[in-house]
């Protein structure tokens, strides 16, 4: 027995473009902004592809060696059941197989991931790709499987059910253009290298916290470039026993210091903070673990100064590029960071669905006299960190901007909140610049522009 669909799900988003305010843009572009080329619209625009009425309705079960293969006709019926080696002449089989079936818009193919090059393969053949999440098959498969039971076969015939059940309400995946897909690499590429860059700042900070707290509290930042300089010159206590003032200002001299901080004051640092270790021993070997997350350090600094000098490059490139550098305060990175994350604009119903992609709106769970309004913590949180930083830095250069965040401040909202509520104020004004290929202007955006008016008056 089948088991009837279950309930929308609470991701999925209705397009209330109708309901929103139109934010008006310039027609021209804004001085000193990156210059990019911009495609006509007509160019840009993909076709949004309906599942319903397919002839046939393929599940996919990602693996990495093999992956499983089902195919569903129109009554559910199983029509074909194979497995798929993770190889090219894999992938060939697999799209000569599915090209016997039918026309290739005509067989819609839903799997467990948006990317990869099994995703590209199916793209690439003309086939409408559905990426489906995880939770959402493993929920389906515990009603339609009663007994538990589960094999890689079986899953596929479940995803291959749950896109014939639902082609209604899913969506094709809108296939990146070669630009966006080379921002999304250089940008979740430096994304990563920063959280690695935290994790061993860390891993140092507490290596010096057990043996040479004097070394940490020498200077800021124990990453920055001097501390870096410092700890490699002088790894363990014993090698810094003998540093005074003079020895001290040839070392800031030679490596640019910068800071406000004098010679004296930085001394004064160093031997007020707790004794470091006095085993030769154990120095011995602090030098060693020392150095070792000195070069490492010092290696993801210059990756991602290259990555970011790649960012920007790439962004340069990328016919949206002047519109997202147009935005107050996001600078090149966190503009190339909101457009790497974000799919092209002909793959959302408006912006609302821009904002509960990326975690700006709250979730409502009503049952009831319960009712309760939570976090959304399902999103993209690429993309959330992404915008929030934006928005965050934004209001220190617009009005308008300012005081959203202001009015959310007094209204007992947290700092956080108050952000992702500019945010998602943002995500309206960013996807009409968007859509009509124009970068952001202040005059031309209503609230904007009406604070501008009164600081001319006044």
């Amino acid at each position: 027995m089948t088991l009837p669909p279950p309930a929308p799900l609470a991701w999925l988003v209705i397009d209330y473009r109708g309901l929103l305010r139109r934010a008006p843009v310039s027609d021209h572009s804004t001085p000193g902004r990156v210059p990019v080329r911009v495609l006509p619209a007509p160019h840009r625009k993909a076709t949004n592809v309906s599942l319903v009425g397919a002839l046939f309705f393929v599940g996919v079960d990602w693996a990495a060696k093999t992956h499983a293969v089902c195919v569903l006709d129109p009554a559910g019926r199983p029509v074909a059941a194979f497995p798929v080696a993770h190889t090219a002449a894999g992938f060939t089989g697999l799209i000569r197989r599915l090209a016997k079936l039918g026309t290739p818009g005509d067989v819609p193919v839903a799997i467990e991931r948006p990317d990869g090059r099994l995703v590209d393969a199916l793209l690439a053949a003309g086939h409408p790709v559905v990426p489906v999440k995880p939770n959402a098959i493993k929920t389906w498969r515990e009603g339609e499987v009663i007994s538990g039971a589960k094999s890689d076969p079986g899953d596929a015939h479940v995803i291959a059910e749950y896109l014939r059940l639902r082609a209604h309400r899913l969506r094709a995946a809108t296939p990146l253009t070669e630009h966006t897909t080379a921002l999304r690499i250089v940008s979740r590429t430096r994304s990563e290298l920063v959280e690695a860059r935290v994790a061993a700042t860390n891993q140092l900070s507490a290596l010096l916290d057990m043996h040479w707290p004097g070394a940490k509290e020498v200077f800021a930042d124990v990453e920055s470039p001097i501390s870096l300089a410092f700890l490699t010159r002088y790894p363990a206590p014993a090698h810094a026993a003998a540093l005074g003032e003079k020895r001290m200002a040839a070392f800031l001299t030679k490596h640019g210091y910068s800071g406000r901080r004098s010679t004296t004051e930085l001394l004064t640092r160093l031997r007020t903070a707790p004794a470091g270790t006095t085993s030769t021993v154990i120095a011995e070997a602090l030098r060693d673990a020392v150095l070792a997350m000195v070069a490492v350090l010092t290696t993801l600094n210059t990756a991602i100064k290259d990555l970011d000098r790649s960012a920007a490059a790439h962004l340069y490139e990328h016919p949206d590029g002047e519109i997202f550098t147009s935005l107050p305060r996001a600078g090149l990175v966190n503009a190339a960071q909101i457009r790497a994350e974000l799919a092209e604009h002909s793959a959302y119903t408006g912006p609302e669905a821009i904002a509960a992609l990326a975690g700006l709106v709250p979730v409502t769970r009503a049952s009831g006299k319960h009712h309760a309004v939570s976090f959304r913590w399902a999103c993209n949180k690429r993309l959330r960190v992404a915008i929030t930083t934006f928005a965050d830095n934004s209001r220190h250069a617009s009005p308008w901007a300012a005081g959203i965040y202001q009015r959310a401040r007094a209204s007992g909202k947290d700092h956080p909140h108050a952000v992702r509520i500019l945010a998602r104020s943002w995500v309206r004004v960013i996807w009409r610049c968007w859509i009509d290929q124009q970068p952001y202007d202040p005059t031309r955006h209503g609230g904007a522009a009406q604070l501008l008016d009164h600081t001319t008056a006044a």
